[in-house]
């Protein structure tokens, strides 16, 4: 089973261990694929550590924990796993009031500011991706009003989008996110042409200073820029669909869900590059269903069920129960 939970809700999650413990109750030999450590620890017996395509090795799950999976998998502790500075964040630099889709999310209202990472919680099919999209001018909405740095804006489509300084790093990164036939420079200038253009034509040693920058800043493993992006690892493909948008120097960047599917250390390096961004003043959306992603990168998060924002959380006020209880929808229960 190669990462069979990347896509599944906690309630399905909580179907295929069951199903996984039935097949190996039934003397089924299970080989479990997995970059989140907490799945690792409740299914298996053994687990064996691969970093760079080579064998680290193999520890008993019951003589083990975190901490040393973790110093296998990236070569340093879990404490240097997440390193957000946390600095004071500046201006607000994007304002969103009461926008609604019919019968896809409802009056969401939030704003971000400079140097701020918000992020937005909740379960699979919540509705953030689709808030997200309609913010970026991938798709419309029916009510509602954004501010981007004090300017009134409605974007018909990216490309405007683009022009006034936000980015988008989709959560489909081989469907959305890339053209997997073409090479790893093509794929990081893509989205940045016109800021490459001298006239008519493409100023090539600028694109690739560009190129060779932003391969270097994000830690891309890659033979050269000509490379074929679909030989690249699913983390390293991350990075360049990262790349892509750092390259058109957005004012905002929305993330969602950057690091499903990647190894851990993919993970850390962009961890890292988000707290690059938020220290020099980018504001950053990151959509993630990971919540210890959430806990440790986020400045305050956005909890989303059936379409509406439930409740804006304070860095003071996260917890996993806390964001669940609104996810779930479990405070309206509690309260009766």
């Amino acid at each position: 089973m190669d990462e069979p939970t990347s896509s599944l809700s906690i309630p399905e999650v909580e179907r295929l261990f069951a199903i996984v413990r039935r097949l190996k109750e039934s003397g089924a030999a299970i080989i479990y694929i997995s970059h989140r450590l907490n799945e690792i620890f409740t299914l298996s017996n053994r687990v064996t550590v691969i970093r760079d395509g080579a064998y680290i090795g193999t520890k008993e799950t019951a003589e083990t924990d975190q901490q040393e999976l973790v110093r296998m998998m990236v070569g340093r502790s879990l404490s240097a796993f997440y390193n957000r500075s946390f600095g004071a964040a500046s201006d607000t630099l994007l304002t969103v009031e009461g926008l609604s889709k019919d019968g896809v999310f409802e009056d969401v209202s939030f704003s971000v500011r400079k140097g701020e990472v918000l992020g937005f919680a909740g379960l699979v099919g919540a509705g953030r991706s689709e808030i997200m999209a309609a913010l970026f001018g991938a798709s419309g909405f029916d009510k509602g009003a954004i501010w981007l740095d004090g300017e009134k804006v409605r974007f018909r489509s990216t490309e405007e989008a683009i022009a006034h300084g936000l980015a988008m790093v989709p959560e489909d990164r081989k469907g959305s996110g890339l053209v997997l036939s073409n090479s790893v420079g093509f794929n990081i200038t893509l989205a940045a042409s016109r800021m490459l253009a001298r006239g008519p034509f493409i100023d090539f040693r600028k694109r690739d200073r560009l190129i060779e920058r932003l391969i270097g800043r994000l830690g891309i493993k890659t033979r050269s820029p000509e490379e074929k992006v679909s030989n690249l690892s699913g983390g390293n493909q991350q990075k360049v669909v990262v790349a892509k948008w750092l390259a058109t120097e957005p004012k905002v960047l929305i993330l969602d869900e950057p690091t499903r599917g990647v190894d851990v250390g993919a993970k850390r390096e962009i961890y890292a590059v988000i707290d690059d961004l938020a220290k020099s003043g980018m504001a950053v959306i990151l959509v993630s269903s990971e919540l210890e992603e959430i806990l440790n990168l986020c400045d305050a998060v956005c909890v989303v069920r059936g379409g509406r924002i439930m409740k804006t959380l304070s860095r003071g006020e996260l917890s996993q129960e806390t964001i669940m209880q609104y996810a779930a929808g479990a405070e309206n229960r509690a309260a009766a």
